[in-house]
């Protein structure tokens, strides 16, 4: 304040409120209420101010860990909120239940100058210990408040302006307030609305972290805002047990509390099922589907999410049995057969493969489309046939389509088919598309950002309409397939440089699952040993030396390079051991992860240095030429190349290592992912 006069003037209007309620005409209510608590409950005089405490290091290391996900899903919307304000003489402020502050976000000269009152992160503002404020006095009304200058209990914090809004849990309970502290009265208002605004999307990214293994449906009476922050939400087992629901949804329901819903069957709030609404959503590409309430008869919109991460215990969320199920007994179960073998023997004990397994076994049971991102030679087709085999669609034919290796005028009716005569060729009986053979079974889409813009309009037709039309025919044909994409690039970037359809995209991608590179799996020594087992009737161990050599190197080429190295050693191998004189040179020296690490992409793999090449003879140099030419050729699938020569493969692979022909890495062949 700025003059004792001032001071005393406010310090008499406070303690008059014990009086004479009706006296203090610059108060609202709610801050009059707060005034009365200062001074009968907490027994505060205005006149003595008194510096909030302050919490130790340790026990502001122990709030904070208390705290942790409160503070991940606030920090992004409090440097947001803060941009938004764009005034350097404000404070964005995160209090934890007991009113301590956790997190601040200001511009260094306003953070000093506050601190010196105060506001400072470890602080306890508690209307308890700092009267009638912005913090404290929210944790007490449970609702939005603004405490603007002269309404705060202390003349010293009269210079303030609080604008803050409680942060309420799934089971609303108030884990916190967001606050804005400024120097300004005009900026109240303002303010305020967006504060709340930003009080919403941390509760949601509450519900999202706590609950991120659950399926998730947004919901509003009018389909617009469905996908906003008016939307509600529901947290959803796959048992279709509601585990969770923001207060937009329970105001949306007209209800109290979360436990009038949660615990609770969701057909107890909608008239569908969890596997209806998941479904409908998928083939209306997640574009609000039609339900009504199941007691109102009230018409909501809404979309339905299966959850973007599997439980990292392997678990399900369950409402009823909370032990532990092993990932793959939990699959047989869903799939009432026993054909997880394929999907789990690609599991060796990598948590993040695991972990996605898991996530696309229970995902593929719903004919969900799944988009499979990886690495070239991460093994994308062979986890999509594993997938097929334990699908409902297991018993139909698995069709792969790279979209990558066909011509772009082939692609077209490689993919829809054609009929008799449609174009000059053309085979006399006409011929049935991937698309057709897929009917019944799985379609998989290879490299799927390289297909034409043009096919990706007709592709999007036959996803949304389930039928597709031959060319030269006027005759439709009926599908049903389960799609499985992949590809080695990022699709998001593709749509955002149009170079693929953004309406396709959310079609395709009912959920993504990443297959981790190889040099990033934690189960790499298991790996080998299970390719060794594969391409041996009596494999060979592996020398501590060659181990070492073969976990050091980075593996640019994954596991099919692995396969191509190891199928390279089993042929050199000749007794029960294989040694670093049987692996490729570029696999012992590291001489690959130091040119990728300065090149901005890797050079061909079938390169070798000078000294190697003048090494062998006239007649040698041109039948390397030969052998390089066929691998090209045959796209460096190694068995093919051998059936054209006439040998068997492991003496193809001797042959390329007397001819000094390193192995190819950035091949698509699907034979050897």
């Amino acid at each position: 304040m700025s003059s004792l006069a001032d001071v005393d003037t406010h310090v008499r209007e406070v303690l008059n409120i014990v009086n004479n309620p009706l006296a203090s005409r610059r108060a609202s209510d709610s801050v009059a209420q707060s005034w009365m608590r200062c001074l009968t409950e907490f027994h505060l005089d205005p006149g003595r101010f008194v510096m909030p405490p302050v919490l130790t290091q340790r026990e502001l290391t122990e709030r904070r860990e208390a705290a942790s996900d409160l503070i991940a899903c606030s920090k992004l919307e409090m440097t947001t909120l803060y941009q938004q304000l764009a005034d350097p003489e404000l404070a964005v402020v995160l209090v934890d239940a007991d009113g301590v502050i956790v997190h601040q976000v200001s511009s260094v000269p306003f953070g000093e100058a506050v601190a010196a009152d105060g506001l400072r992160v470890g602080a306890l503002w508690s209307e308890r210990e700092a009267g009638t404020n912005g913090m404290g006095t929210c944790l007490i009304e449970r609702d939005c408040i603004a405490v603007c200058q002269h309404e705060h209990f202390y003349p010293r914090y009269t210079s303030l302006t609080c604008s803050a809004a409680p942060i309420f849990d799934e089971r609303g309970a108030v884990v916190g307030v967001l606050d804005v502290t400024s120097r300004s009265k005009l900026l109240q208002q303002h303010s305020l609305v967006l504060v709340g605004m930003s009080r919403q999307m941390i509760e949601n990214r509450l519900i999202d972290a706590r609950y991120r293994h659950a399926n998730m449906i947004h919901f509003h009476s009018r389909p617009e805002f469905v996908g906003t922050l008016h939307a509600g939400k529901l947290a959803v087992s796959d048992e279709g047990i509601v585990l969770a629901a923001s207060r937009s949804a329970l105001f949306q329901l007209d209800l109290r509390s979360p436990g009038e819903l949660c615990g609770k069957r969701i057909e107890e709030a909608f008239n569908a099922t969890l596997e209806d609404m998941i479904a409908r959503s998928i083939r209306g590409s997640f574009h609000p589907v039609t339900v009504y309430s199941a007691k109102a008869n009230s018409r909501f919109f809404l979309t339905a999410q299966t959850p973007r991460e599997a439980a990292s215990n392997g678990t399900r969320i369950l409402m009823n049995d909370t032990r532990a199920k092993p990932a793959r007994k939990e699959t047989r179960d869903a799939t009432g057969t026993g054909r997880l073998d394929k999907l789990s023997h690609l599991e060796f004990g990598d948590p993040r493969m695991a972990s996605q397994i898991q996530l696309a076994a229970r995902v593929i049971q719903r004919k969900i489309p799944i988009i499979l991102r990886g690495q070239t030679g991460t093994g994308k087709e062979v986890f999509a046939n594993a997938l097929h085999s334990i699908s409902p669609n297991g018993s139909g034919a698995f069709v792969a389509v790279n979209c990558a290796s066909l011509p772009e005028n082939l692609i077209e009716s490689e993919l829809f088919g054609y009929r008799a005569g449609a174009f000059t060729g053309a085979q006399r009986e006409g011929r049935r598309g991937k698309i057709v053979q897929a009917n019944g079974g799985t379609l998989f889409l290879d490299e799927i950002g390289d297909m034409p813009l043009a096919l990706q309009a007709r592709l999007l037709r036959v996803l949304e309409e389930h039928e597709v039309t031959p060319l030269g025919a006027e005759t439709t044909v009926k599908v049903d397939f389960q799609l499985i994409s992949a590809s080695h690039r990022n699709l998001i970037e593709l749509v955002q440089n149009g170079i693929f359809r953004e309406d396709l995209y959310y079609r395709l991608n009912g959920i993504e699952i990443n297959l981790p590179p190889l040099r990033e799996r934690a189960d790499a020594l298991a790996l080998i040993g299970h390719i060794l087992e594969t391409e041996s009737d009596d494999p060979p161990a592996l020398s501590a030396e060659a181990r070492q050599a073969l976990l050091n190197y980075p593996w640019p080429g994954n596991i099919r390079q692995l396969r191509h190295v190891l199928q390279m050693a089993i042929a050199l191998c000749d007794g029960n051991e294989i040694r670093c004189a049987h692996l490729p040179p570029e696999i012992l020296s590291g001489a690959w992860a130091r040119a990728t690490s300065t090149a901005p992409s890797a050079a061909p793999a079938h390169l070798t240095d000078d000294a190697q090449m003048s090494a062998l003879n006239a007649i040698q140099v041109k039948e390397r030429e030969t052998v390089l030419l066929l691998l090209d050729e045959h796209r460096w699938n190694v068995s093919n190349v051998a059936k054209v020569l006439g040998i068997s493969r492991n003496t193809l692979y001797r042959k390329m290592h007397r001819l000094h022909i390193r192995l190819s890495h950035d091949s698509s062949s699907p034979h050897d992912a």
